[in-house]
């Protein structure tokens, strides 16, 4: 699987990919976050959310596991399955969000690996060091391969192997 890299050097970087990302989102995509502690799924989320036109402060749906936004342009579900099973994760229906007509960001994607779909953008976040991070984008089907190819193209993004620290 081809992966992509997007460097941020603070906050208004990262939420510089969300935006641009959201762009070119359809109904049922799902982008799917993982990384440590702190080291910014919420915050991409949060910009995704704002650059859909969903009003108002999206914060982390820690125990509430799913929030459901409207947005201007799509519904957006908001999942963070960090304190889910697997039992629980599979009992709630998710098949419903993610192949609905709306935008689906799952923080802790990994741990409901088998019950994502398969075509979806996964996004690793690591903590570089103070407010840097490097993002690491894995296309899994169109039109998310598409969408990082187009990224690549324009600059935004490095191939995986090209990336320099």
């Amino acid at each position: 699987m081809a992966a992509y890299v997007y460097s941020a050097e603070g906050v208004s970087d990262t939420a510089a990919l969300a935006e641009r990302l959201a762009s070119l989102f359809r109904p049922g995509t799902v982008i799917a976050l993982d990384g440590d502690l702190g080291a910014g799924k919420t915050t991409f989320s949060q910009a995704v959310a704002k650059a859909i036109g969903v009003p108002g402060i999206v914060n982390s749906p820690t125990f509430t596991i799913i929030k459901e936004y409207e947005g201007t342009q799509f519904p957006f579900y908001h999942m963070d399955v960090y304190r889910l099973s697997m039992e629980e994760a599979d009992e709630l229906g998710l098949d419903d969000y993610f192949y609905g007509e709306g935008v689906t960001l799952v923080e802790w994607a990994s741990l409901i690996e088998e019950l994502l779909p398969p075509e979806r953008l996964s996004i690793y976040l690591e903590h570089l060091g103070g407010e840097r991070r490097r993002l690491i984008l894995r296309p899994s089907g169109e039109p998310y391969e598409a969408w990082c190819r187009e990224l690549k193209e324009s600059g935004l993004l490095q191939d995986d192997n090209e990336q320099e620290d």
